[in-house]
């Protein structure tokens, strides 16, 4: 390869002259149709503007955003060591304030060790979770 013989890949399309007599096709008005702001030199608007009218943006309240489907924690393996840990439910993991207080579910999942055996109530676990946790002794009900 040799740098005369490079080629774009595609050929480059000419923009269209605009305004150059009736014959081209787009001659008189250029394209821009009749009068306006728009059909103007210069003449639009910002982004967002409804012509006068209060901006979709500015009507809707400004007070974040909630996920109506994230109600369910995710907890670590490792995050099960704590004292006490023997029967383990959703109320308690909140008394330890390892979940926050709005979830209503709680998954736990592979990461990390388990030092000792645990009785998982009304919490959903992964195939691993599940396997580590009965390995040790502990058991799993819905």
């Amino acid at each position: 390869m040799e740098l005369n013989t490079l080629a774009p890949v595609v050929k480059k399309k000419n923009s269209k002259r605009v305004g150059r007599g009736i014959g081209s096709g787009t001659g008189k008005t250029a394209g821009r149709g009749h009068k306006g702001q728009k059909s103007r030199a210069g003449g639009y608007h910002k982004v967002g503007f409804e012509g006068g009218q209060m901006p979709l943006q500015r009507r809707l309240p400004k007070i974040g955003f909630t996920s109506r489907n994230n109600d369910t924690a995710r907890v670590r393996l490792s995050e099960l060591n704590f004292k006490g840990n023997e029967n383990i439910t959703i109320e308690s993991l909140k008394e330890k304030k390892i979940i926050s207080h709005s979830a209503k579910k709680v998954k736990v999942f592979l990461s990390g060790t388990l030092d000792s055996k645990v009785n998982l109530k009304g919490i959903m676990v992964t195939a691993g979770v599940k396997k580590i946790i009965e390995e040790l002794g502990g058991k799993i009900t819905e």
